[in-house]
């Protein structure tokens, strides 16, 4: 296979992949940003240093400080459930899109490859004939040969998958 060949692959797929980004509404795209600084280091620390502050702004004594929430730290606690919500709602959020990115993906994989195998399937049965017709009678006739050129029934092998495969 050519590099030409492979990049136009490449190429195409990131378009692909650019046309469902770009696609997203402003929401998505505000959530899926939230959600990925959400899973960064510099979140976790910035996290870290707002805590810390808070605790020592809170606990250390002092005359000219007013504590305006003292340990437990119930403010603290109750911003840091409400954000917890917050970013696990826009995770979830982004999750559920890119599982349904990953759903047409899968559709994508599945039509390309029943049509692969229609492809195959037919240019096994050109081979055959050409095998017959210039005398190659054990290559024409070969059983697995016969059996692969042969139409593939997609519902018949779905239902053996599933009923050899263990239910929940």
């Amino acid at each position: 296979m050519s590099q030409n060949h492979i990049q136009e692959h490449i190429d195409l797929i990131a378009k692909h992949e650019q046309d469902f980004l770009l696609h997203r509404t402003s929401a998505e795209r505000l959530g899926d940003s939230i959600a990925g600084f959400a899973g960064s280091l510099p979140f976790v620390c910035i996290h870290l240093a707002i805590f810390a502050g808070w605790m020592a702004f809170n606990t250390v004594s002092s005359p000219h400080l007013r504590h305006f929430d003292p340990p437990p730290y119930s403010l603290l606690g109750t911003i840091v459930a409400i954000e917890a919500i917050l970013l696990a709602s826009m995770i979830l959020m982004r999750q559920s899109r890119m599982s349904r990115r990953a759903d047409e993906r899968d559709h994508l994989m599945l039509q390309i490859l029943l049509l692969t195998e229609k492809e195959i399937t037919a240019v096994l049965g050109v081979d055959r004939q050409i095998a017959e017709r210039i005398g190659l009678q054990q290559v024409a006739h070969d059983r697995n040969i016969e059996q692969l050129s042969q139409d593939t029934s997609i519902d018949d092998v779905a239902q053996t998958i599933k009923d050899t495969l263990p239910s929940d």
